[in-house]
């Protein structure tokens, strides 16, 4: 069976605003733009999807226009769904504010995606050429973390892990974080989320702590903005250099290189091209408003080329 990417994260809404600036607490700005837009984890799948890589959504959705709205975008996408809607329940909301200088703030509300169950992932049948990726934004969800680390010790034998810990998981502490690194086989983050999570005062050292963590033979990626990512594998480390490009929205460039760089993975790229290849999804998926804005293989095609 080919390669799949099982995604265990949250699909959300985002309702992104374009603003100058943040408002003062108490204070007001007048938006210049906003929309709805399918965002969360979809961004990755997206991104993956987009990119030859056949995906599907382990995690809950509602049954409200928030959740149709989620469902119609994975849909559009080619993106399968395990999970039937849940009763009683819309998929949650994050209001998505992007400024002027292209940095984005987020002010989230967790809906049916906050929940899992062991009887949710029970219809998945995982094989060893599957790629799991897991949010570190769901080791924070109460009604999900046990169900998630019970069926990701039974993996099967060679079945990849990925993790993305977000901004939420701000060290190696806690026990769901303790569960989860001895199954990771790779880690994709930001240059920040990486520092806060190793402690460390440089990209160098967190790196090797993150490779002291995992398993020996974990690919560890590293998101640098605009100057590329940093990649430590097989007790090597080496930088991918970025594309020079002019940013107008950052939001979903990091879901866009982290879809992309599993995409072209499974599809026996070296760690090496895939991350180029994903700093120039990333550079294009910045040029376009939105979270959702990762190319097609065509378009990193013509980038590279």
């Amino acid at each position: 069976m080919p390669a799949r990417l099982l995604y265990t994260g949250q699909v959300v809404v985002d309702l992104v605003m374009a603003i100058d600036h943040l408002p003062a607490s108490g204070g007001d700005v007048l938006a210049r733009s906003a929309s709805f837009e399918t965002g969360g984890g979809f961004n990755v799948m997206a991104a993956a999807a987009r990119n030859g890589l056949h995906t599907l959504y382990l995690g809950r959705h509602g049954e409200g226009r928030f959740g149709d709205l989620a469902r119609q975008a994975m849909g559009t996408e080619g993106i399968e769904i395990a999970t039937a809607p849940s009763p009683g329940q819309d998929t949650g909301l994050a209001v998505a504010l992007v400024e002027a200088s292209a940095e984005r703030s987020f002010i989230s509300h967790v809906g049916a995606e906050g929940g899992l169950s062991a009887a949710d992932l029970a219809g998945v049948t995982v094989t060893g050429e599957d790629i799991v990726f897991v949010s570190g934004y769901s080791l924070v969800h109460a009604n999900k973390v046990s169900a998630l680390l019970a069926w990701l010790r039974g993996l099967p034998r060679g079945t990849a892990v990925a993790f993305d810990p977000g901004p939420l998981i701000d060290c190696a502490a806690g026990a769901e974080v303790q569960a989860v690194l001895p199954l990771i086989t790779l880690w994709t983050s930001n240059c920040e989320e990486a520092l806060q999570f190793t402690g460390c005062e440089n990209i160098d050292q967190a790196l090797q702590s993150l490779a002291s963590s995992l398993q020996p033979n974990a690919l560890i990626v590293v998101r640098d903005g605009p100057s590329g990512c940093w990649l430590q594998h097989a007790g090597k480390t080496r930088h991918i250099p970025g594309i020079a490009i002019t940013a107008v929205d950052t939001n979903g460039a990091g879901d866009a290189h982290a879809g992309v760089l599993l995409a072209n993975l499974a599809n026996g790229c070296s760690a090496d091209q895939a991350a180029l290849r994903a700093n120039a999804a990333a550079a294009i998926a910045v040029t376009r408003w939105g979270p959702a804005t990762a190319p097609g293989r065509d378009e990193v095609d013509a980038l590279l080329g």
